[in-house]
């Protein structure tokens, strides 16, 4: 059996769910019981996150996710990455579909499990800073 880094296991999970925007790919990545803590809001288990990353992506046209920085813990269960999303707003944050751009930067830490699968995720984000663009944006 060959055992995986966490960063790799990690980076399939950005790109299976997030670049190639397809939240079911996360039944087979993070454990059923997966909790995301998103700027101090608690989404899970599995399922729920699921509809949160649906509801997230349907939210900005033209999405593209782009890791910028990875690394792990020397236990090698947390792994630490930097990112960038950037797309069209299509109703992000309540705002209207404007298509206004985005450009959202964030920072996440990821719990690991021994047996590969993501049990928690802590994630921050300029999210005031992509408010305040959008809202000067509002015609």
């Amino acid at each position: 059996m060959t055992v995986r880094k966490p960063t790799e296991i990690v980076n399939e999970f950005w790109q299976k769910v997030w670049s190639e925007k397809n939240p079911a790919a996360a039944d087979h990545l993070v454990a059923e019981d997966f909790h995301i803590t998103s700027g101090g809001v608690v989404i899970g288990p599995r399922e729920e996150f699921k509809a949160w990353v649906r509801q997230f992506l349907d939210s900005i046209n033209d999405f593209k996710f782009e890791v910028l920085e990875i690394f792990q813990n020397e236990e090698g269960n947390r792994v630490v990455t930097r990112w960038v999303v950037t797309g069209k707003n299509n109703g992000l944050m309540g705002f209207e579909p404007c298509q206004s751009p985005i450009h959202m930067t964030g920072t996440a830490i990821i719990h690991v499990r021994d047996d590969g699968l993501l049990q928690h995720n802590w994630v921050e984000r300029n999210a005031l800073e992509v408010h305040r663009n959008l809202a000067s944006n509002k015609t």
